[in-house]
């Protein structure tokens, strides 16, 4: 992978970092949601920056990539942000959205992550 050099890289809520002086993404596995998506750690920082950003979306900024591969990072980040946030949503909050809206988040959450697992599981081959 081909890093790009001196490009300017958002991070989210007005952050931005240049792109060949980002040592390492951590994905936050813990209290991961709004504001919290990734660790990243910056040349001559000695604590990794908490970004809002996905390290997916990062990385494809960060690198030379199709605009076709950047599309579909954005597409992917869009839908970890629902899947956090449909995570959020209670059992009883559930039932009452799916009688009052015919919304069924159980079935859209198990999607979405059926989703994200077979993309990755294809970035890994």
């Amino acid at each position: 992978m081909e890093i790009r050099e001196n490009t300017l890289i958002p991070l989210g809520y007005g952050k931005f970092i240049r792109s060949d002086k980002i040592v390492a993404l951590d994905p936050i596995e813990d209290n991961r949601g709004p504001g919290r998506r990734t660790l990243v750690y910056v040349e001559n920082l000695n604590n990794p920056m908490v970004v809002s950003r996905t390290e997916t979306s990062i990385l494809a900024n960060m690198s030379k990539t199709p605009e076709d591969i950047l599309e579909a990072t954005a597409a992917l980040e869009l839908l970890q942000d629902i899947l956090d946030d449909i995570e959020q949503v209670g059992h009883m909050l559930r039932r009452s959205i799916l009688d009052e809206a015919g919304l069924d988040l159980n079935r859209i959450e198990t999607k979405i992550q059926e989703i994200l697992t077979h993309d990755i599981d294809d970035t890994m081959q």
